[in-house]
């Protein structure tokens, strides 16, 4: 059964970036009321304009990096449209550099937005996502799968953003929230222009032009999203045809998670949990 978008209140982080702006256009499309979040203000608001404003599109600041500004930002938007069904971590950064040259502070940069940044925006959103039973979903990569030389920051996090959102997953199934991951191979966006701008990454990835490492369009990955979104998928993958190289890691991951984690014990284990700060 779809899940019709229609209606439907969506946060979006990273919402002025390449793929954010692509994705509000079609989640608009579909009818679905906009939370745009971003650390540049002036942007932000300028696309809430753009996508006609009104009580359908609100935004806000976030610096995913900072938990009271994500907690925050997520509660004004609950408060705004009285619901938050659909929350997309969109917000990401892409570097190449080797071990031997990045700094401490560029990859744990790296890791923070990537992967910490998700992890907010899900615990921020979880409690007014549980309220309708909707859904969360991450951009990860397919190099969460394919780990490239001079990416170990960028695989790193991407591969753990698909490995948090498994596990949360299960603690979240007895709830009725679904959570997603995607992973795009590279497509055309700013964040790539970088890329293909770098001498490093263009020897790595032969400038993206052909082979493996060919780019796809961007309308092909927010069609991905959206369609995502609406069938609450585990895991989407674009292109589909690289479908075989995601799912290869996995390919136990539904026997183990059905045989060794029942939903009992799962609401359990949460309820005797501690605080999770020490």
């Amino acid at each position: 059964m779809t899940y019709a978008l229609a209606g439907r209140v969506v946060v979006l982080t990273g919402s002025t970036g390449g793929l954010g702006r692509a994705v509000a256009m079609a989640l608009r499309d579909k009818g679905a009321r906009l939370a745009l979040l971003d650390i540049d203000r002036a942007a932000v608001y300028a696309q809430v304009r753009d996508l006609g404003g009104g009580s359908d599109v609100w935004g806000g600041h976030v610096d995913v990096r900072s938990w009271p500004t994500v907690e925050s930002a997520i509660d004004a938007a609950a408060h705004h449209f009285g619901r938050i069904d659909v929350a997309i971590a969109n917000a990401g950064v892409a570097t190449a550099s080797p071990m031997e040259k990045i700094s401490p502070e560029a990859f744990d940069r790296v890791i923070d937005i990537n992967l910490n940044g998700a992890w907010r925006t899900f615990r921020a959103a979880l409690p007014h996502v549980r309220q309708h039973k909707g859904y969360m979903l991450a951009v990860s990569s397919m190099a969460a799968f394919v780990h490239s030389p001079l990416q170990a920051h960028y695989t790193a996090s991407k591969a753990g953003v698909w490995a948090m959102c498994d596990s949360i997953r299960l603690e979240v199934r007895h709830l009725g929230v679904g959570v997603g991951t995607i992973h795009p191979t590279f497509f055309a966006t700013p964040m790539m222009d970088g890329v293909l701008a770098d001498p490093a990454g263009v020897k790595i990835w032969g400038g993206n032009r052909g082979g493996l490492w060919k780019m796809v369009s961007l309308d092909e990955v927010v069609q991905g999203i959206i369609r995502g979104v609406e069938r609450r998928d585990d895991m989407i993958v674009v292109p589909r045809k690289n479908m075989l190289v995601a799912r290869a890691p996995g390919v136990f991951r539904r026997l183990v998670e059905r045989v060794g984690f029942r939903d009992a014990d799962i609401k359990a284990a949460i309820a005797a949990a501690g605080v999770g700060d020490r």
